[in-house]
C-alpha cells in the first residue's frame, strides 16, 4: 500500500536515484539487518558498501569525498533507509552521515576534514555524537563534561549517555564546557571537539537498550582524556550555536526515516492481512479493517507532505526550527501510532517474541524520544507559534 511521491519535490533524477538506493538496500543490507540487530553491530564491510555506493556523503563537500547533492537526494536516501524496517541500522547510518559528521562539514578545519570527515565519508571511520549526559539532553544548559587547558591540550572529564554507534565508533564529536568555572551552567562556554576512541581515559560501556540494537548504544566516560587543541570544531565556546544549527538536520533526518518506517509497517501489515483468512475471507477484505488501514495511510500521506515541506524549507534556511520540530513531532509520533495499530491488526502474531512487528513497535517508540522528545517539540512549536509572535 503506497502513495506516489509528490512530483513537486522530486525530479526524474531523484526517482532514478530512489530506485538505485532501494535496490542497494534490498540486495546488500536487508538480508543481513536482522543478524546485525541480534549482534548489536553494523559490521565494517557494510559501512564500506554504503560508501562504495556514494551514500555516506550525499550532503557533504566534494573536497572531503562527498557528493554535494541537493538535499532531496538525502530525503530519498533517508526515506528508503527507513523503509528497511530496521531502526538500529537506519539510525546508525543517519547519525553517522547527517548528525555527527555534519559538525565537521559545517565547522571543521581543513585538517579535521582530512583526518575525520573524509575517512567517514569513505566508510573507513565510523562517527558518533556524544552530547547527552546523565542529567542533560535536550536542555544543553545542564551539560557537565569539562575540557580544561593544560600544556596546549584539552583535558576532558565527564560522562555521556545513550550514544548511538558508541559501541563501534572510531571517534566521538563531543560537547564539553571550556573556559568556565567548575560547575558552571548555561550555554555560553560550550565547545565541540573530536575524541578518538583509542585515546587513553576513554571508557565505553554497552547500553543494552530494547530497541535500535544494531546501532550499539553505549555509555561513555572520559577520565583525563588528552585532546589536541586542533581537534576543536570551529571556535572555542561556539558549541551551542553549532548544536542549534545542526539539531534541525538531526530532527529532520529523524522525521524522514520515520516516514519510511511507517510506510514499511503499513506494507508489511497489508501483506499479512491479505494472507490471513477468517470466516471464509481474508482480514484485508473486512470493511472495518480496510477502513482502519485507509485512515492510517491518509495520516501517513499528510505527515509525508509536512516532512517534504520542512525539507524544502530547511534546504533554503537551515534554521527552520519550527518546521523541523513539527516534522519531527508529527512523523515520529505517527510512526509510533502506525506501528502500535498494525501490531494490534496482527492479532496474537503481533505479540510473539522476536517477530518483525514487535521490533518495529519498539524502534518507533524510541524515535519519539531521540533528538528531542515529543514534549520538547511541542514546547518549541508553541513558543514559535504563539509566545514569540
Amino acid at each position: 500500500m503506497t502513495v506516489d511521491s509528490s512530483q513537486v519535490y522530486f525530479s526524474a533524477e531523484h526517482e532514478a536515484f530512489r530506485r538505485s538506493v532501494r535496490a542497494f538496500l534490498d540486495e546488500q543490507i536487508a538480508p543481513h539487518a536482522a543478524d546485525w540487530d541480534r549482534n548489536r553491530e553494523v559490521p565494517r564491510w557494510a559501512w564500506l558498501a554504503f560508501a562504495a555506493d556514494g551514500l555516506l556523503g550525499l550532503n557533504h563537500p566534494r573536497s572531503a569525498g562527498g557528493a554535494e547533492k541537493d538535499f532531496f537526494h538525502s530525503v530519498v536516501f533517508l526515506e528508503e533507509l527507513g523503509r528497511t524496517g530496521f531502526g538500529g541500522v537506519r539510525f546508525a547510518v543517519a547519525l553517522h552521515s547527517y548528525m555527527a559528521t555534519s559538525y565537521l562539514a559545517s565547522g571543521g578545519s581543513s585538517d579535521l576534514r582530512r583526518r575525520y570527515l573524509a575517512p567517514a565519508v569513505a566508510g573507513k571511520k565510523i562517527a558518533a555524537l556524544a552530547i547527552t549526559e546523565p542529567q542533560a539532553g535536550s536542555d544543553l544548559t545542564g551539560l557537565a563534561a569539562t575540557a580544561r587547558e593544560e600544556g596546549g591540550l584539552l583535558i576532558v572529564d565527564g560522562e555521556k549517555r545513550f550514544i548511538v554507534n558508541g559501541g563501534f565508533a572510531d571517534f566521538f564529536v563531543t560537547a564539553v564546557r571550556t573556559d568556565g568555572p567548575p560547575g558552571s551552567t548555561g550555554h555560553s562556554n560550550l565547545s565541540l571537539c573530536v575524541i578518538d576512541r583509542a585515546s587513553d581515559g576513554v571508557r565505553i560501556v554497552p547500553n543494552d537498550c530494547v530497541s535500535w540494537r544494531a546501532c550499539a548504544m553505549a555509555d561513555l566516560s572520559f577520565g583525563g582524556v588528552r585532546v589536541p587543541e586542533a581537534n576543536v570544531i570551529g571556535r572555542r565556546n561556539s558549541g551551542f550555536t553549532q548544536i542549534m544549527k545542526n539539531m534541525q538536520l538531526e530532527r529532520l533526518a529523524a522525521s524522514i526515516t520515520a516516514i519510511g518506517d511507517a510506510a514499511h509497517c503499513l506494507d508489511l501489515t497489508w501483506r499479512f492481512l491479505s494472507r490471513r483468512e477468517m470466516f471464509s475471507t481474508t482480514l484485508a477484505a473486512k470493511q472495518v479493517v480496510r477502513h482502519q488501514m485507509a485512515e492510517l495511510l491518509t495520516e501517513l500521506e499528510a505527515a509525508r507532505q509536512l516532512v517534504y515541506h520542512a525539507a524544502w524549507r530547511y534546504a533554503r534556511d537551515p534554521l527552520s526550527i519550527t518546521e523541523c520540530s513539527m516534522a519531527k513531532l508529527k512523523a515520529t509520533e505517527l510512526a509510533r501510532i502506525v506501528a502500535e495499530e498494525c501490531q494490534h491488526l496482527h492479532g496474537a502474531e503481533g505479540f510473539r517474541e522476536g517477530s518483525h512487528i514487535v521490533r518495529i513497535v519498539q524502534d518507533a517508540q524510541a524515535a519519539t524520544v531521540a533528538g528531542g522528545a515529543s514534549e520538547v517539540m511541542r514546547d518549541i512549536i508553541a513558543r514559535s507559534g504563539y509566545e514569540e509572535r
